[in-house]
């Protein structure tokens, strides 16, 4: 795309949302902080500029800070936060499938068709991958941290092995930039869809069930995944109905059969 990128545009929205308390029940999930997304974002922002020369390779190569390494740290510390071993496994699994769907559509479905879309000329690239990302992500991930790991790393996958498609058709007079350029935007795009895709119906879903399920979850991740000021809530609208008044009346009484 010409122009100020995409990536940058998101992640300026992004931030806006974040510091005015807009994103603060999707970071509770996700476990973060409004300090370190904002930094996570300024991290990305500043590094997208920053390309690390790896001397050495077959095929001339780079490693972009805010497309790779920085998107890298962040799944590591999510991976580390994540509830169970399970939700790990769904994560990783996520990030295989997305970057085999991902690499399979840029070197298969896209070789010798005219640019930026192949045969998705109604939609530009930068958008393909993300919502293919998304989708893929979210569907096995289920998690808002495992969407957003599986979109996320499984771009970077994809990209590392379109250097290794590089490196077998001999395209020594290109440098590759890992999470550069390009999939910069959609390593970007990938991972605040996910999140978003994961928010919507994971929001609905819950709705639907009357909370978030517990079946099979730590204790201190069940309560970690309930709105904030659940119990005050539930506590409120107990004493609003009267039932702290007749909990105390029944203990007077001595008659526990009504608590």
């Amino acid at each position: 795309m010409d122009g100020f990128p995409i990536g940058l545009i998101v992640l300026i929205v992004v931030s806006l949302l974040v510091f005015f308390g807009f994103a603060q029940r999707a970071l509770d999930r996700m476990r973060l902080s409004d300090k370190g997304t904002l930094a996570v974002i300024l991290a990305l922002i500043v590094g997208s500029f920053i390309n690390i020369p790896i001397p050495g390779t077959p095929v001339p190569l780079e490693i972009n800070v805010g497309g790779a390494l920085v998107p890298v740290v962040l799944v590591v510390y999510l991976l580390v936060k994540a509830g169970t071993g399970k939700e790990v496994s769904r994560a990783l699994i996520a990030s295989a499938l997305t970057g085999i769907a991902i690499w399979f559509i840029g070197s298969r479905m896209m070789t010798g068709l005219p640019e930026p879309a192949g045969h998705f000329g109604f939609i530009d690239v930068i958008y393909v991958y993300p919502i293919v990302a998304a989708v893929i992500a979210y569907a096995v991930g289920r998690s808002r941290r495992s969407a957003f790991i599986g979109a996320t790393l499984g771009v970077i996958l994809a990209d590392v092995a379109n250097y290794f498609y590089y490196v077998q058709n001999n395209a020594t007079n290109v440098t590759k930039s890992i999470g550069g350029a390009g999939a910069f935007d959609s390593i970007v795009i990938s991972g605040i869809l996910a999140i978003l895709l994961a928010d919507i119906i994971g929001e609905a879903r819950e709705r639907l069930q009357g909370g978030p399920s517990s079946e099979g979850k730590p204790d201190a991740l069940v309560a970690g995944l309930r709105k904030p000021g659940f119990k005050q809530k539930e506590r409120d609208e107990k004493k609003a109905d009267g039932w702290e008044d007749r909990k105390d009346k029944a203990r007077e009484e001595g008659d526990r059969s009504e608590i």
